[in-house]
């Protein structure tokens, strides 16, 4: 295979990369943890666009609960976007490591 012809191809994955990394940005993915009481909602930027609490599980005599609930959610949201980041890209690397990028499972 000739140089041009590699070049041509790599420029390809960069520009189908970007694209995929914009679409990956504007999706969003929903985490909810104890049977529903604390839901995060991320985008695929590690943004967090809401955090819905249900009522029952606000208790003024034990805020660590809540507090704990509120980080797991967001922790799960966090490893959602990042197995779905990991799933797409490697749709299009075709599991190759690529500088800039970080290699297939470690996340963000």
């Amino acid at each position: 295979m000739d140089m041009r012809q590699i070049m041509k191809q790599a420029q390809q994955m960069q520009q189908r990369m970007a694209a995929l990394q914009e679409e990956l940005a504007g999706r969003e993915i929903t985490a909810t943890v104890a049977g529903g009481q604390v839901s995060v909602v991320m985008n695929g930027r590690h943004e967090v666009k809401r955090i819905e609490i249900q009522p029952s599980a606000v208790d003024p005599q034990d805020v660590e609960f809540l507090q704990d609930l509120v980080a797991s959610a967001v922790n799960e949201a966090i490893r959602q976007v990042d197995a779905m980041s990991e799933k797409e890209m490697g749709a299009v690397t075709g599991g190759l490591e690529l500088p800039g990028f970080p290699p297939a499972g470690l996340g963000r």
